[in-house]
């Protein structure tokens, strides 16, 4: 039976996956197993389409690129236009929302109460979006264990790799003590552009900027708030401790000059925005900082907008992953290993 699916929001992750599922379906359907049919689509600026019996991706990325508006997908019986983010959410035959809005990171908001409005009519959610997950991780984990649905978030730390499926999967029965990483690829593109070019960190960004690695207005990135989100999930996730984004302190790059970075290349040192989290004593702590490391620490290596992540395990020692932490297809990724996770955990329950 085919995994039914609704779009809340439509921009560029959500495209992605779209043309993930459509390319790849017939080698998902063969094997995996999986087959997601698109039912429902809800963008505020986009406009909204639902059919009970299935959407026609091909048809509907086409009418957005030429028209812009979802709504002028060509009209067929059961056809339904208008509805908005929370009507779709409770009222389509979705089995699993896939929650890509626009969310303000200060708030987690609208994303939070599509996530509550989901759980509550016993659907799943797939979301990339790190402002429900960092502030309100307990609620919303109550909440859909309350349901019993699926609620899954690989892609809000490292896109597509797999910093939270790993851990949890793979290094069970660990006692993961600490965590470390490169969690900003903006930031890592400015620092290792301001060491091998030579250029002030003014430049650097203007270069990451232009290279599409920066937004605008970069404060998000360069403050260290969006690692200081991403911290915090881990920490609740991996970790199993309960932190607030405001328990973590959280400086920037903006004050590391190009002096800064001559003098740590002359004693054989480098620096990173690194992003930690570690248990001491029945506590945790939590930092986001720029950070002087010895080159021949892994993560040292780790250049351009390339993401990292080390755990420190008691049975396996260091641990260290690194890949893309941003990107269409590497974040529309993310929500396709959630979507396949979901349709696995239903084939065991039916052992």
């Amino acid at each position: 039976m085919a995994h039914k699916l609704a779009f809340i929001g439509f921009g560029v992750v959500g495209q992605g996956l779209a043309e993930i599922l459509r390319n790849k379906k017939v080698a998902l359907k063969h094997e995996e197993g999986f087959e997601g049919e698109i039912v429902a689509i809800s963008d505020l600026m986009k406009g909204s389409i639902y059919h009970p019996n299935g959407l026609d991706i091909t048809t509907a990325l086409q009418v957005l690129k030429e028209t812009g508006n979802l709504e002028n997908y060509p009209n067929s019986p059961g056809l339904i236009t208008g509805w908005d983010s929370l009507k779709t959410i409770r009222e389509t035959n979705a089995d699993t929302i896939i929650e890509v809005s626009y969310t303000d990171v200060n708030t987690g908001q609208p994303a939070i109460d599509h996530c509550k409005a989901a759980f509550e009519s016993g659907k799943n959610v797939v979301m990339t979006n790190k402002g429900p997950v960092a502030l309100a991780y307990k609620e919303l984990s109550e909440i859909a264990n309350k349901h019993g649905v699926y609620w899954g978030f690989e892609g809000t730390v490292m896109s597509g790799t797999p910093a939270l499926r790993m851990p949890i999967v793979t290094l069970a029965g660990n006692d993961i003590t600490e965590i470390r990483g490169i969690l900003n690829g903006t930031t890592n593109y400015i620092l290792t552009q301001m060491e091998a070019e030579g250029v002030s960190y003014e430049s650097a960004l203007k270069e990451a900027q232009e290279l599409g690695f920066a937004e605008a207005d970069p404060t998000s990135d360069v403050e260290g708030f969006d690692a200081r989100y991403k911290i915090v999930i881990l920490a609740n996730y991996v970790l199993k401790v309960p932190l607030a984004v405001d328990e973590v302190s959280c400086e920037g790059i903006t004050g590391i000059t190009l002096k800064d970075i001559e003098e740590a290349k002359a004693e054989g040192m480098r620096w990173k925005l690194l992003a930690k989290v570690r248990k001491e004593n029945g506590n945790v702590i939590a930092s986001i900082a720029p950070e002087k490391i010895k080159v021949t620490d892994l993560l040292a290596s780790i250049n351009g907008a390339t993401n990292a992540i080390t755990y420190e395990c008691d049975l396996l020692g260091t641990v260290t992953l690194s890949g893309a932490g941003a990107g269409k297809v590497e974040t529309g990724f993310s929500l396709l290993i959630d979507l396949i996770n979901i349709d696995r955990e239903r084939q065991f329950a039916k052992i």
